[in-house]
């Protein structure tokens, strides 16, 4: 293995800080469904749903930039078996889920409708079908959407003989094709364009709600899409923080991909690695500051569990706001 630069020591320790905030950050979040019953709807089971993949896939970024960024060579279907599994899981299921809890759970139906989603049969089978066709996305360059074929040309045009060895690089090894065609514009790209549009509707619709003249009750829905517009603003953030830190990645591979001869400046694939992995630390930071619940939540965790101060409980509604706040 040839030595490492301080450049590449920087990435990595870099690598290594950005999953040792999303690791923990989202195991929270997951953990704050769990505990509390006033996040037992189907919009934060869904929000559980973002977060696993996250922390699943977050410890396993270090390696990868070890991998990608230290030179080792290594036969190509070993080197596919270790890059192969990320494009999907870690943006499949979770993007999905997002958009999907924020149109079934938000305006669209009344509380009562929507509580313990994720106990419901449709809530597993939709969780579940949001993991499957993410690792289905992830997979699919194992079962020879690769570079496979480009590699052993190359490999037998230079007059070696038996498997290719490469030096195990992502793009070395997961097609642009692939990247782009399949991933950007199939699993990506309309998914975003659909909960803007999503979004739209739902802030139209709780507008509309707000804005009706009704006489205060204990069924008084003023209360209830107050507090869903706060959520659904929370969710919006979550979805342009998604974009922003995606969109210049995928923008990059299309010009690796439609424009092979154009140079692209070294620092700003960098850029756009970091802000992909540190898209998964941004969630429970976002829910923490914007999401009264989860704030709540995980302080009382973290009194309960490392701090040995219980908290009151967490599952206690907060003060009615305003709905412009």
């Amino acid at each position: 293995m040839p030595p490492v630069t301080a450049f590449q020591a920087a990435y990595i320790g870099i690598e290594v800080l950005i999953a040792l905030v999303s690791v923990p950050g989202n195991v929270l979040v997951i953990w704050a469904v769990r505990v509390n019953q006033a996040l037992r709807d189907a919009t934060f089971y869904f929000i559980r749903l973002a977060g696993e993949g996250p922390a699943a896939v977050g410890s396993l970024v270090p390696d990868m930039a070890s991998l990608d960024h230290v030179g080792n060579r290594t036969p190509f279907l070993n080197a596919k078996d270790k890059h192969s599994p990320l494009p999907g899981p870690w943006r499949g299921g979770p993007f999905w889920g997002r958009g999907w809890g924020a149109s079934g759970g938000l305006t669209l139906c009344p509380p009562s409708q929507v509580q313990d989603g994720g106990d419901a049969p449709e809530g597993r089978v939709a969780i579940a079908g949001c993991w499957i066709l993410s690792l289905v996305v992830g997979l699919t360059p194992m079962f020879g959407w690769n570079n496979l074929g480009a590699v052993q040309r190359a490999w037998a045009a230079n007059g070696s003989a038996g498997e290719p060895v490469i030096k195990c690089e992502f793009e070395k090894v997961i097609s642009m094709e692939y990247m782009v065609y399949f991933n950007f514009f199939v699993w990506v790209l309309p998914p975003l364009l659909l909960m803007a549009l999503v979004y739209l509707e739902v802030f139209y619709l709780i507008r509309r709600q707000l804005s009706k003249k009704v006489s205060a009750s204990a069924g008084d829905p003023h209360k209830y899409y107050g507090k869903e517009l706060k959520i659904a603003k929370s969710l919006a953030l979550i979805l342009l923080l998604f974009a922003l830190s995606w969109l210049p990645l995928h923008i990059l591979n299309c010009i690796t991909l439609f424009c092979p001869s154009c140079q692209k400046p070294s620092l700003l694939t960098y850029i756009a690695i970091f802000l992909t992995h540190g898209n998964s630390a941004m969630n429970p930071i976002v829910y923490a500051f914007r999401i009264h619940k989860f704030r709540v939540t995980f302080l009382k965790i973290w009194n309960d569990h490392f701090r040995c101060q219980p908290a009151p409980p967490a599952d206690k509604d907060p003060p009615e706001e305003r709905p412009d706040d």
